[in-house]
């Protein structure tokens, strides 16, 4: 009998990146999920810089229901993002908890759900979402398979989001530097034309972006259009 480690170990050698094998461990979820007359569907969620999305799915219809949620600002996947424990919705119809949303997707088939929390370490929150089409979808044996799928997702996901937190220190220096470029510039123009110190050119700058209530790099780049069309470049080292 093939196992869930099994499982995981087929799908990392067999996918060459994340995207793949987090949309691979959604069908395989699915498909594990999944008896007759009761279709489960998955999609896992992430949630950074206070915003929610889908980053892996198994149909479109299961990315669509993650999302209603997201429009709503509230349901099982976001609270286990939030909360950090496990969901069992054995019959929506029956749940008293997120009554828009689950009136919202009735007409999709969804009688019950689960969405299981993925541990990231990176300060940013995670979840598994299953929908099954039938109510009482999830014992307690599915929902310790998903668990285990939820712990080798955890490690991959982990591994992604600090790639992209590292992507966006990087991005965030070129933009400061960029900044500081075209504000050192701009002082140097207003000290040329007033013949004053660098210290007095940068309060007539803080002065123009205060009384225009317009950021300063803003002002900096208006002084130096006015001298050239060329545009400011910021050149770093490789």
């Amino acid at each position: 009998m093939t196992t869930v480690n099994d499982y995981i170990q087929d799908l990392l050698t067999e996918t060459h990146d994340l995207e793949s094998f987090l949309n691979a461990l959604t069908h395989i979820t699915a498909e594990s999920m999944s008896v007759e007359g009761g279709e489960v569907l998955c999609g896992i969620t992430l949630r950074r810089h206070k915003r929610a999305g889908t980053v892996a799915s198994n149909n479109a219809l299961a990315q669509r229901l993650d999302e209603v949620q997201y429009d709503f600002g509230d349901g099982p996947c976001l609270s286990a993002c939030t909360d950090q424990r496990i969901f069992n919705i054995p019959d929506i119809e029956q749940e008293s908890r997120w009554p828009e949303y689950f009136r919202e997707i009735m007409s999709s088939g969804v009688r019950s759900m689960l969405a299981v929390p993925l541990r990231l370490d990176t300060g940013d929150t995670a979840a598994i979402n299953l929908y099954s089409m039938r109510v009482h979808g999830f014992n307690e044996e599915a929902v310790q398979r998903v668990q285990r799928y939820a712990d080798e997702a955890s490690t991959l996901l982990n591994l992604a989001v600090r790639m992209a937190q590292h992507r966006d220190n990087e991005e965030n220096l070129r933009l400061a530097l960029a900044s500081r470029t075209t504000i050192d510039l701009a002082v140097g123009i207003i000290m040329g034309q007033n013949k004053c110190s660098q210290e007095r050119a940068m309060e007539i700058l803080k002065s123009a972006s205060s009384t225009r209530n317009i950021k300063l790099r803003t002002v900096a780049a208006t002084v130096i259009a006015s001298t050239t069309n060329q545009p400011v470049e910021t050149h770093f080292e490789p």
